[in-house]
């Protein structure tokens, strides 16, 4: 089917649900370690609470991308009855998240809502391969990345705001500030509202032989199993080099999320989290001197997530650039990936230098623009080089290169090297920096535009 090139506003609409579902990724991002950390967890742990967020992505993605790949609803169209299920899933667990009483509830809780993300997300790639022309794939998934921007900025910046109208950021030992509460509620809104937005304002293409696709649908999960090894056997040259870049991408992004939150408090604002043991709360002062150092360790916390928003609008402008350029002109997405990982490495290795909290402005400014170009450049270099049909599974598979330097990082990869460097968190984001700049460099072996 020959499928005609759309306009700004309707690329707009099918990408707009991708702003609830960054919506869910920049709170979990930002603020599931300050969670972790105030229910007890110690720094060394806080990586393996994270794992089952990539385990379940291993899975979900693939088979979520099988499935949208083989429905055909004839209201709902292919991709969207699995934007809605997401939605309303991570909608759920986002309200729920910071009403956690324990740390296990927490993790768990982290893992329904990487899941549900994961359900919605992926069949948001497929989407820009299935309605757009091979001409206009680089301006989608850069369109994508714009609307992904808009979203990490606000959501990063939400704890800060509502504190600054009026709710409160402090807390007692052991229980979440209402701040986080409410940012998590206005999360959970905005992710189902965005996603409803895109279901009612985008069309679907049906399948070209609707016969033929029932006849297919009907083999399940054995012809499933087969697409599913025959991708891996007859993976593109182009795209086993993307996912050596995603490796170090992503293992640098997983380190940021999960570590910088301690790193950041503890060695740019020198406000650590106050361990409970090293208080003696029988002798007088000790519980003041406990909430002190707690409440200025929650508010560092809400700086450093408005700081971890900048990536968010950085990468904003970085893609809005892209959109207005790549709207009429080629661009060589290699050199583009190449550049804006390394300086996105540069980023992350800066924050060790600073001393002064309001230079990290330019530092997640840095990050921000590798940020844009992950989201972006990859999908655009692998959707040329893979068959459409099954554009939903081959997303799902490359997304595996996503979820496999999380799953290292989070079960011991970041506590092994920080292991040679003192053990102390700030060395997480150097790690981070030195994964994306080699992350850059591998582009060179890519030699096809």
């Amino acid at each position: 089917m020959k499928k005609k090139q759309l306009g700004f506003w309707e690329i707009w609409n099918m990408s707009f649900g991708f702003l609830g579902i960054q919506f869910g990724f920049a709170l979990q991002g930002g603020f599931m370690s300050r969670i972790f950390q105030t229910l007890g967890a110690d720094q060394s742990d806080i990586p393996l609470l994270w794992i089952a967020a990539p385990l379940t992505g291993l899975v979900v993605q693939p088979i979520i991308g099988y499935l949208s790949d083989n429905t055909w609803h004839p209201r709902l169209g292919r991709r969207k009855p699995y934007f809605l299920i997401g939605a309303v899933l991570s909608s759920l667990a986002l309200f729920f998240v910071p009403y956690s009483p324990t740390l296990w509830i927490a993790a768990g809780f982290l893992w329904v809502l990487d899941a549900s993300i994961n359900i919605s997300m992926e069949p948001f790639r497929a989407l820009v391969a299935d309605k757009l022309p091979n001409e206009q794939r680089t301006y989608g998934f850069v369109m994508q990345t714009l609307i992904i921007g808009i979203g990490t900025w606000i959501a990063s910046n939400l704890p800060w705001f509502v504190t600054k109208i009026g709710v409160s950021n402090e807390a007692i030992q052991g229980e979440i500030p209402m701040s986080i509460k409410v940012a998590f509620a206005i999360g959970a809104f905005v992710f189902l509202l965005s996603i409803l937005f895109t279901v009612f304002k985008t069309k679907e293409y049906p399948p070209d032989d609707l016969v033929a696709f029932r006849a297919k649908k009907k083999q399940g999960i054995k012809l499933m199993l087969k697409e599913f090894l025959g991708h891996f056997t007859q993976m593109p040259t182009t795209m086993k080099k993307l996912g050596l870049i995603q490796f170090f991408s992503w293992f640098a992004f997983f380190s940021m999320w999960s570590m910088a939150n301690p790193a950041i408090t503890e060695h740019v604002f020198n406000a650590p989290f106050p361990v409970e043991a090293n208080f003696n709360f029988a002798e007088i002062g000790e519980s003041e001197l406990f909430q002190q150092q707690n409440t200025a360790f929650q508010e560092a916390s809400n700086l450093t997530g408005s700081y971890m928003g900048i990536y968010g609008l950085s990468s904003m402008v970085f893609a809005l650039l892209l959109t207005l350029y790549t709207a009429k002109r080629k661009i060589s997405q290699r050199l583009v990936h190449l550049f804006s990982l390394v300086l996105g490495g540069v980023g992350f290795i800066s924050i060790y230098f600073i001393g002064n909290h309001e230079f990290l402005l330019y530092s997640f400014l840095l990050i921000g623009i590798s940020w844009g170009s992950v989201l972006s450049m990859p999908y655009a270099m692998l959707a040329g080089a893979v068959d459409e049909k099954s554009m939903g599974m081959t997303m799902g598979v490359f997304n595996m290169f996503i979820v496999i330097p999380q799953i290292i990082a989070a079960s011991g990869g970041i506590n092994f090297l920080l292991s040679f460097l003192d053990n102390k968190p700030i060395y997480a984001m150097v790690i981070a920096g030195i994964s994306l700049i080699i992350a850059g460099l591998l582009n060179l072996l890519i030699t096809e535009e």
